[in-house]
């Protein structure tokens, strides 16, 4: 993938996001729980339009596995513990390019500073399925929504679980 394309494109959705209509707000009500949906609501509007062209994504290839499509639809919630001005996106975006490895340790601190904004892309996974299962979201979406960020290659693929991510991982990358 050309990196540089797929994150102007970010951008330029974050920055150009609107609400969502009426028949994307309807399919998240029909696949999302009360709960889960509360949570939902809480994601930036970017986030939430990310997380419907995942989950549409999914959709057109023919996934139908509810856990799955729960997981496109909630990846991301776990940044709604300490939302993201679009600036610290691109922030954590260009320092991950520069520095990978020190990103890496950022992410490991307090969020706070300018470090808040590595360690939300760090952690997100984590807080996100300790919503995802406070919220009454079964074991194996939860197990998702953690590992979605997870570096995993079509050789270790051993479970269907295993499987479900790389398709969700696949989706999340296109957008």
């Amino acid at each position: 993938m050309n990196i540089i394309p797929y994150r102007a494109r970010q951008f330029w959705f974050a920055l150009h996001a609107k609400p969502l209509t009426s028949q994307q707000k309807t399919t998240t009500n029909r696949r999302l729980t009360p709960a889960q949906m509360a949570l939902f609501t809480r994601m930036q509007t970017g986030e939430q339009r990310h997380s419907i062209r995942v989950l549409e994504t999914l959709q057109k290839e023919g996934q139908t596995n509810p856990d799955l499509l729960v997981a496109a639809l909630l990846h991301d919630i776990g940044k709604i513990r300490y939302p993201l001005r679009l600036w610290e996106r691109v922030f954590v975006v260009l320092g991950k390019k520069f520095f990978p490895q020190r990103s890496q340790v950022w992410g490991q601190n307090p969020p706070r500073g300018l470090a808040r904004a590595f360690v939300v892309a760090e952690q997100h996974p984590t807080w996100g399925a300790e919503l995802a299962q406070e919220a009454g979201t079964t074991p194996r979406a939860v197990s998702l929504i953690r590992r979605h960020q997870e570096k995993i290659s079509a050789e270790h693929i051993h479970s269907r679980e295993d499987h479900l991510l790389e398709v969700l991982q696949a989706a999340d990358n296109l957008h």
